[in-house]
């Protein structure tokens, strides 16, 4: 078996673990058209561009507006494998070269919002942003391709990516719902900068307007280029708004009284219970794992945090069994796990979690041991503050509960919630913070891609340090055949940024509950809320309503 093989097969195990955990909404056999499916959303919008953000914030509202050239199968999203082209031909391509060259064929039937013919030179265009951006272009997934060595165009309709090694990842991140393909002609005249504030895509859902902090409008786009199973043209809704309400009791509400019809992120059991009380069979439920985490994030070039007595002290004091206990209650948080989408073969065992600091069983050696390094470290009375988001699902909870678990040391921790924009820009512009709250969350499930935000130099690290020897570790298990061996450069890749270093900490893992009104028919729950969200698919069963 050839190596990009025995990679491929570590990706596609998660499927059977990482699936929706209860029965997605019935599909009929005729879909209806018409209708504009309201929802909420439980963050601003910061930007536009998908390429540099790395929010569902984004992914929400803006996503139906895009293609992608290939992505996870709509029908079938809770398979992580299961990739189907969408402005490709036909197919997802086998590799060839030895599993170095993959060669797609571009649909010649496409066209941009605004009237322009999209080709493979936009693809191509579009790769060259992301994967090899120019200095001063933010690019949040430049890491997880960093196996291509060139994007090349060679026709109008043939793109092709040539590997500097065999590698499974590749295919996982090329799907990657933020990997929408902008307009050639938009970079060229307009710059890198443009999308952030502008919109010209070939998805599905043309953008009508924005009125920020409150909604985004779409309406059905008439040149769509697929066709649902009844042989007509997608989508089946004459359009959505996206409305903007990061308090949760407020998508609760909205739902409940029918002012929208689901939230795509995820509430809490308590919210979801709620639903079903006062709604009954009016209120459909999809379960299911989640490829995301909540992290906390020290600033390495802030005082004591470049010291890693000081950070291994901030993850010692955490009682994550306890927490996941508590929090799992209340909070769209469930597991304990390290780096790893937990279950995936290549995750940590609970034996190997528990040799790593923060993991301990005994929550009282953990923390006497957080006191010992902070005296160590000159600051046994640490006094800091917390940058958190504005985002009640499951950052506030979370946040409370770490200021606590802090407390039981002796830190001192003043929390400062911001809104989604400025939480963003203290991350990436200023960087006048001293720990903050960040995330992992991924679109399909892909470890050795995955775990690509714990690099120094990845676009979307904020702890601003540099590792040598955590790059090596991620080039060599995405260079790596063997499984046995990958796995083993992962613990060694999970050590050192969990335990040696203490870079970031884990939290918990996050456990998606999606309750929507029944009437909501054609979408289907995944491990993330990034996938499947161009809604080309969805329908509204009237007779539901």
């Amino acid at each position: 078996m050839k190596p990009f093989s025995r990679t491929a097969l570590a990706v596609a195990l998660v499927a059977a673990l990482g699936g929706a955990t209860a029965p997605p909404a019935a599909r009929a056999a005729d879909p209806q058209r018409g209708g504009i499916l309201t929802y909420v959303v439980a963050s601003e919008v910061p930007s536009y561009d998908l390429h540099a953000e790395t929010t569902f914030g984004v992914i929400h509202p803006i996503a139906p507006f895009y293609s992608l050239l290939i992505r996870v199968n709509p029908d079938n999203p809770g398979r992580s494998d299961d990739f189907v082209c969408d402005l490709c031909v036909g197919t997802v391509p086998a590799p060839t070269d030895d599993g170095k060259t993959y060669t797609f064929k571009v649909r010649e039937d496409v066209r941009f919002h605004d009237g322009t013919p999209l080709s493979a030179a936009d693809v191509k265009a579009t790769f060259d942003k992301i994967i090899f951006p120019p200095q001063g272009v933010a690019s949040a997934r430049k890491t997880q391709l960093s196996m291509v060595e060139s994007v090349e165009s060679p026709d109008a309709t043939t793109v092709v990516f040539r590997l500097k090694y065999p590698s499974g990842a590749f295919l996982p991140a090329l799907a990657t719902p933020f990997n929408a393909i902008y307009s050639k002609k938009d970079l060229d005249e307009h710059g890198m900068q443009w999308h952030a504030k502008n919109i010209n895509g070939s998805g599905p859902f043309m953008f009508v307007t924005e009125q920020a902090g409150a909604f985004v409008e779409g309406k059905r786009y008439p040149g769509y280029h697929h066709k649902g199973a009844d042989g007509q043209p997608l989508p089946y809704l004459d359009g959505f708004k996206a409305i903007q309400a990061p308090k949760e009791a407020v998508r609760v509400q909205a739902i409940r009284g029918n002012r929208a019809a689901i939230e795509f992120r995820g509430l809490p059991p308590s919210s979801r219970d709620d639903l079903k009380r006062a709604l009954g069979d009016r209120i459909t439920v999809q379960e299911s794992d989640w490829n995301c985490v909540l992290l906390v994030t020290p600033n390495h070039t802030r005082k004591p945090f470049d010291d890693p007595r000081v950070r291994r002290a901030l993850t010692l004091a955490l009682d994550r069994y306890e927490g996941s206990q508590y929090l799992s209650k209340i909070a769209i948080v469930r597991t304990v796990g390290g780096v790893v989408f937990p279950n995936h073969p290549l995750a940590a065992t609970k034996e190997e979690l528990q040799s790593m600091a923060g993991y301990w069983p005994d929550i009282e050696k953990s923390r006497a041991e957080a006191r010992r390094l902070l005296a160590e470290a000159g600051v046994p009375d640490l006094s800091f503050t917390f940058n958190n988001r504005g985002v009640d699902q499951p950052y506030k909870p979370v946040g409370v509960w770490a200021i606590d678990q802090w407390s039981k040391v002796g830190m001192k921790v003043t929390q400062k919630v911001q809104p989604t924009g400025p939480f963003y820009d203290t991350l990436r512009k200023t960087k006048d913070f001293d720990v903050s709250a960040d995330f992992n969350c991924q679109s399909v499930v892909n470890p050795l891609s995955d775990v690509s935000k714990f690099i120094g130099g990845s676009g979307d690290n904020y702890g601003y340090y540099k590792d040598p020897m955590l790059e090596e570790l991620y080039d060599q298990m995405n260079r790596e055949g063997d499984f046995a061996k990958q796995r083993e450069l992962m613990r060694r890749y999970e050590r050192r940024v969990l335990d040696e270093e203490a870079h970031e900490l884990i939290t918990l893992w996050w456990y998606r509950i999606i309750p929507h009104r029944s009437f909501v028919q054609g979408w289907t729950i995944s491990s993330s809320h990034y996938l499947n969200q161009q809604l080309d698919g969805v329908w509204i069963d009237k007779s539901k309503m």
